[in-house]
């Protein structure tokens, strides 16, 4: 159990570090968006948020092939699975159950799973901070 544990731990850290890389970015381009004038501030706003969102959808993706990564590296899934098919249900916690984790593995699954929520969490909080800022002025 220390063992998935400890992995689990390297691969959350990894994507926390992802996150908040790609986080501190979104939030610096919104914020030099929202003194820049323009004409058409609803079309500004459009633009923001729309980056921002796609920006945070590939930061996602990205964690996501970082969990693919560790299961594949570690054995945490069936021969012949799809393992970035199987990281997304855990990261999303959508929880298919077609495809479950080797024995020895178990818990990767919800440490993916508390993972993604968490990683979620924070992109709501950053979206509503950009769309804060956006908004200003």
């Amino acid at each position: 159990m220390l063992r998935q544990l400890v992995i689990g731990g390297l691969v959350s850290f990894c994507n926390i570090s992802i996150h908040a890389l790609v986080m501190t970015i979104v939030v610096a381009v919104a914020r030099r968006a929202s003194v820049a004038r323009t004409p058409h501030p609803g079309l500004r706003l459009t633009g923001v948020m729309i980056a921002a969102v796609s920006v945070l959808m590939g930061a996602h993706t990205s964690e996501v092939m970082v969990w693919s990564l560790a299961y594949f590296i570690v054995g945490a899934a069936p021969e012949g699975s799809n393992l970035v098919y199987f990281a997304f249900v855990n990261y999303s916690t959508l929880g298919y159950g077609d495809i479950t984790p080797n024995r020895d593995w178990q818990l990767l699954g919800p440490l993916t799973a508390m993972n993604g929520v968490l990683m979620f969490g924070w992109s709501t909080a950053v979206i509503f901070e950009v769309l804060r800022k956006a908004m200003e002025k």
